[in-house]
C-alpha cells in the first residue's frame, strides 16, 4: 500500500489536534517575520537618523539655531534628534529663571535628555520580548505536536495484527511535520532578537555618548 507523503498530504491527514498545532506555529511565523522586517525598518531608520543629526549638530556653529530649526520643521524629531530637542529646550527654561546655578542648568537638561532618551529605546525595544518568546516557545509547541501524533500512530498501530513500518510511517511523518514548523518559527526569530538586541545596544550607547558630549557642551555655555 502506497501512501502520499508530500507535506501538503501530510498536514491535511493529520488530527485536529495536531492541525491546530500546525495552525499556531503558522499564525507564530507569520507574526515572527511581520515583526522582524518592522524592527529591521525601524533601527535602519534610527541609525541612518542618528547619523544624519550628528553631522547637522557638529556643523552647526550655533545650537540656538539648530534647536528653532528642529521645532519650527514639520516632522516630529524622533531618536538623537529628540534627545537634543529636549534637553536644550530645558536648558534653555532654566537659563531664563533668576539664581539657577550653572550647574543645575546642565543637570535638568541631563535629566530631559534621560526621560527622552528611555522613551526613544522603550520604541526600539518595543516587541524584541516577543520574537523571544516565539523563539523559546515555539520548538516545545512543535514537540508537542510530534508526541501527540506519534501516539496516535501507536494506538492505530495496536490495533492491528500485523505491524509493519508502512503502517506507521505516514502518522509519524507528519506529526514530524509539527517539529519542523516549531523550528522554522524559533529559527528566524532568535536570529533577529539576538541581532535586534546588539543594534539596540549599540544604539543606547550611541546616544549615552551624545548625551555626554553635548552635556559638556552646556556645561561651557552655562558658566558664561
Amino acid at each position: 500500500m502506497e501512501h502520499d507523503l508530500s507535506i501538503a498530504n501530510l498536514v491535511w491527514q493529520a488530527s485536529w489536534l495536531v492541525k491546530g498545532v500546525m495552525l499556531m506555529l503558522l499564525a507564530a511565523s507569520v507574526a515572527s517575520w511581520t515583526l522582524i522586517f518592522g524592527k529591521r525598518r525601524a533601527i535602519l531608520s534610527a541609525r541612518r537618523a542618528a547619523e544624519e543629526f550628528e553631522d547637522r549638530f557638529w556643523a552647526s556653529e550655533d545650537l540656538a539655531v539648530l534647536y528653532q530649526r528642529i521645532t519650527a520643521g514639520r516632522a516630529r524629531p524622533e531618536g538623537m534628534e529628540k534627545i537634543f530637542e529636549a534637553g536644550f529646550k530645558e536648558y534653555a527654561r532654566l537659563r531664563k529663571r533668576d539664581g539657577v546655578a550653572a550647574m543645575d542648568i546642565v543637570e535638568g537638561a541631563q535629566r530631559a535628555m534621560r526621560v527622552a532618551q528611555g522613551r526613544e529605546m522603550e520604541g526600539l525595544e518595543a516587541n524584541l520580548p516577543v520574537l523571544a518568546t516565539i523563539g523559546s516557545v515555539s520548538p516545545y509547541v512543535g514537540l508537542f505536536g510530534t508526541v501527540w501524533g506519534i501516539m496516535n500512530s501507536f494506538q492505530a498501530l495496536g490495533n492491528q495484527h500485523q505491524a509493519t513500518l508502512a503502517m506507521v510511517a505516514p502518522g509519524i511523518s507528519e506529526a514530524l511535520v509539527a517539529t519542523a514548523m516549531g523550528l522554522f518559527a524559533a529559527i528566524p526569530a532568535v536570529v533577529a532578537y539576538n541581532r535586534y538586541t546588539s543594534d539596540v545596544d549599540r544604539l543606547y550607547n550611541r546616544y549615552e555618548l551624545f548625551m555626554e558630549e553635548f552635556s559638556s557642551i552646556l556645561q561651557r555655555q552655562a558658566h558664561h
